[in-house]
């Protein structure tokens, strides 16, 4: 009897070890079910874009070209702490899917809205001047003082030859136009409203290209105007108060409504490597 009651007892020993080892398993897997798509992470990563030019360019590569697959890596990238491995991406794809369809539908949308309609780098090559080139870096979040302490939401498109008036500034999609005119910060500038819904926005111009009208209907490589140096002032027209270039920024509205503004770096550097040539 006593070694009857051992053996039992061992048994039940057994039987609680795997039970907890089940029990362990089902809740490491369920952990990971919740935590493998962050929302909160994801759309913070979006907002900044950290994406350097060989990462754009790998997952392009590994897109074969695809602009909802390109988004689909993107959109993990994000989700997945800037992991910059493709096949790992494309791995963990299906399960991020199945078990955070939400999260990762909603990462995705905004992705499409800023990357799906670009088809043009904004600033063209100037005739009869070879040399001329234009400059940019990744200037985000950089801090600014003029009218009050403000960070940078956008990239500012630098001329090497500093002339206003002989950068051509094109439409770098389809769109609306939303909003033209002056801005103390941004000078003569132009918004426009892509078809998927991100605002792209063009400031310092030194003129329009015509006398455009709101509502009105651009293409991708439509002639908008030409670079300069207006703005930071309430006089129209005002000038000289900083280096001939184009702030370029690509603006989101959130579910209520609210305008928030997307590091506009990577998509440049994107359409000056893919995009069309003016």
């Amino acid at each position: 009897m006593r070694k009857t009651g051992r053996v039992n007892v061992l048994l039940l020993l057994g039987l609680l070890i795997m039970w907890n080892v089940f029990l362990l398993s089902h809740i490491e897997d369920s952990i990971r079910r919740m935590n493998c798509f962050p929302y909160q992470t994801a759309f913070e990563q979006f907002v900044r874009q950290d994406l350097t030019e060989p990462e754009l360019e790998t997952f392009w590569q590994a897109s074969e070209g695809n602009i909802e697959q390109f988004c689909e890596l993107l959109t993990m990238y994000y989700g997945m702490d800037n992991n910059p491995n493709p096949a790992v991406l494309k791995r963990e794809l299906p399960y991020v899917k199945e078990n955070q369809p939400e999260n990762f539908g909603n990462i995705y949308e905004k992705v499409l809205d800023v990357w799906k309609d670009a088809a043009c780098f904004p600033v063209g090559a100037i005739q009869n001047m070879p040399d001329a080139a234009v400059a940019y870096e990744n200037s985000w979040n950089y801090a600014r003082s003029f009218g009050g302490e403000r960070v940078h939401e956008g990239t500012d498109v630098m001329a090497t030859v500093n002339q206003r008036g002989i950068y051509p500034i094109y439409s770098i999609s389809d769109g609306v136009i939303e909003k033209i005119g002056w801005l103390t910060l941004g000078g003569y500038r132009i918004g426009i409203r892509s078809p998927n819904g991100a605002y792209y926005y063009y400031a310092h111009m030194s003129e329009y290209a015509k006398e455009f009208q709101i509502g009105e209907e651009v293409s991708a490589g439509t002639f908008l105007g030409f670079m300069g140096d207006t703005g930071y002032s309430e006089t129209p027209g005002t000038t000289g108060q900083f280096d001939v270039h184009l702030h370029f920024g690509v603006y989101l509205s959130d579910e209520n409504g609210n305008e928030y503004a997307v590091n506009s770096y990577p998509l440049l550097k994107f359409l000056e490597n893919h995009g069309m040539r003016r």
